[in-house]
């Protein structure tokens, strides 16, 4: 295992780009693809990929809030101090890398965007807490509990599908969860997932030569430079940014909404949700809106990567989508299916297309018409082909960095740092969901 993990971790840290340069590199190639592959001229291809280019503005902002808040939550005394109690926990670096993944894989089951911050922010907290702990594979446990996400509660296809009114329902109707993400196939799934990753991740774990810690006196210094002494109150404006009075009244503001919306619409995550309660609990737990505001010109600076490079991706959809390369590349394995191979096929293209269109929403807009055509075709569940799909979206983002920008700008790493143990949960995690999708 150590030998494999030094190879992929050789071969990312010399060949993987950094995240833009990659996103450039996948434009050129759909672009290509699109030529080779579809009747579309280049003057089309560039057509689609400026019409797609600001289609992401929107999730772009919801992503640049989720790196924003999550660290300002995670920055306040309050919440360092519930974070480090659990991390107290972890008496070794393998308890450690066991804890952060559990910790992950819950947490995004329940939530993608809450699992994705919290991860990263408790892999911090216990690179402080425990000594001689690999820094990368640490973040990347956190990372690889992101794995789950689709087969949880805010997995956008099986939720898509048992929305009343969603684009596919004369097609296949309304599809319950109870068929999907509660299906003994996706439990099944789960579960094994929940078991294997902590253990894989644990035998990760490099050599005591190869390991690579981290300063935990920097982390400290990242987490804590907010906590300034409020500066003296000697004009109205002073004492007003440094008001506990002000805070107090616009975290109560907040709460007050996030009660009605529970009330109303019972534990229905969903990123706005998650964005708005890890605001407000921010700004109820730095005290003052003075220390608040230092804590956001802090977070807001690791949070260029996905400024920059989401509008890149959105050009990629819009060049996969309007040219239709995303349905020539699922009608290829569509064509070489059965009825017991085709689950597996469909999870398999679909973690392909995620490469170029990493968005499950938009990923199961595209695949689709051609996916559900076929599974009625061959005479196989939809609900299960969903899933199948779902997973495979799920899948990629093992070594897609799409995702994984949040969590590497609160680590403080770049992407090649983690992606050589990416590569080992990919392997082994396409192994265990492939068999659930095929035998059960």
């Amino acid at each position: 295992m150590g030998k494999l993990i030094s190879f992929f971790n050789r071969i990312m840290q010399r060949y993987l780009p950094d995240p833009f340069l990659f996103v450039v590199i996948l434009t050129f190639i759909v672009l290509g693809l699109g030529l080779i592959f579809t009747d579309s001229s280049v003057m089309n291809m560039v057509q689609y990929w400026g019409d797609g280019f600001w289609n992401l503005l929107a999730f772009s902002m919801q992503m640049v809030l989720v790196l924003v808040t999550g660290y300002v939550l995670a920055s306040s005394p309050v919440f360092k101090k519930g974070l480090g109690a659990l991390a107290s926990s972890a008496k070794s670096p393998s308890q450690a890398i066991i804890i952060v993944t559990v910790v992950s894989i819950i947490a995004s089951w329940v939530n993608w965007g809450f699992g994705l911050v919290i991860g990263a922010l408790f892999a911090k907290e216990l690179a402080k807490k425990v000594k001689n702990v690999d820094y990368r594979l640490l973040i990347a446990s956190a990372y690889s509990g992101f794995l789950v996400w689709h087969g949880g509660f805010s997995g956008s296809i099986p939720l898509t599908i048992a929305t009343e009114g969603h684009f596919s329902q004369e097609l296949i109707g309304v599809i319950p969860t109870s068929e999907t993400i509660f299906a003994v196939f996706n439990v099944t799934i789960v579960l094994a997932l929940f078991i294997i990753i902590p253990i894989l991740n644990r035998f990760m774990m490099p050599s005591q030569k190869d390991t690579v810690v981290v300063d935990a006196q920097i982390l400290e210094e990242e987490t804590s430079a907010t906590e300034t002494a409020a500066a003296i109150a000697e004009t109205p404006a002073d004492r007003l940014e440094n008001s506990y009075i002000v805070s107090l009244l616009t975290a109560v503001l907040g709460i007050a909404f996030l009660v009605y919306y529970f009330v109303n619409n019972g534990f229905a995550l969903n990123l706005n949700i998650v964005n708005f309660l890890f605001l407000f609990l921010g700004i109820l737990f730095h005290g003052t809106p003075k220390r608040f505001l230092e804590s956001v010109i802090e977070a807001v600076k690791g949070a260029s990567g996905i400024i920059i490079q989401f509008p890149f991706y959105a050009g990629i959809m819009g060049m996969m989508t309007a040219s239709g390369l995303a349905a020539v590349m699922s009608e290829g394995f569509v064509s070489i299916s059965s009825e017991f191979t085709f689950p597996f096929f469909a999870f398999l293209s679909a973690g392909i297309v995620n490469f170029f269109v990493p968005s499950g929403g938009g990923q199961w807009a595209v695949q689709a018409p051609v996916m559900l055509d076929a599974a009625q075709t061959l005479g196989v569940s939809t609900a299960k082909t969903a899933m199948a799909v779902a997973w495979g979206d799920a899948w990629t983002n093992m070594i897609q960095p799409f995702w994984a920008l949040p969590a590497l700008a609160i680590a403080g790493l770049k992407a090649k740092d983690i992606m050589g143990f990416c590569t080992i949960t990919l392997i082994v995690s396409g192994i265990v969901i492939s068999l659930g999708l095929l035998f059960i």
